[in-house]
């Protein structure tokens, strides 16, 4: 039984560091294929829909642009996503539940995504843009949503999903 428990914790723990190399590959992938297209129009804007926009951003702060002026703030975001990835990690390898692996993974590879943007560039590169009557959420990335639905799946286990005793 011990054994049996041991291999499907192992095999939840390396399907979630696949799910988290997958997300983090192809967040840097499409930053790097959208903004080599908007490099090329004069706008560095593309109109998709009536909705939807890609866009060339770059945020130096957190969600929102929040904290985007504070003194070495670089240092501290990687190190901030290096040490949430992490402990993540160390979550991922004590589950036994397919769903929080897929959770997990998903928050890591979009944490990894973001913080090598802020490593080699010094901020995150956003690019899709949703809006409606010129209001506009903030640019978003890959990294971001799959940061997104893994905390939204966390959240729904936590709160709706049957626990074991």
């Amino acid at each position: 039984m011990q054994l049996d428990l041991a291999v499907k914790n192992q095999k939840l723990f390396l399907q979630g560091i696949l799910i988290a190399v997958v997300v983090t590959i192809l967040d840097l992938y499409t930053k790097d294929l959208v903004f080599s297209v908007l490099n090329q129009t004069p706008e560095q804007r593309i109109t998709v829909t009536s909705f939807f926009n890609l866009v060339k951003v770059y945020n130096t702060g957190v969600s929102f642009g929040l904290f985007d002026d504070i003194s070495y703030g670089k240092y501290i975001l990687i190190a901030v996503a290096f040490a949430i990835a992490i402990v993540m990690l160390f979550w991922l390898a004590k589950i036994d539940d397919q769903w929080l692996a897929i959770a997990i993974g998903l928050v890591i590879g979009g944490a990894f995504g973001n913080m090598i943007d802020r490593a080699f560039f010094g901020a995150v590169a956003d690019f899709l843009d949703f809006h409606i009557n010129g209001y506009h959420w903030p640019a978003f990335n890959l990294a971001d949503s799959a940061i997104t639905l893994g905390a939204g799946i966390l959240i729904f286990d936590e709160f709706f999903r049957k626990k074991k005793s």
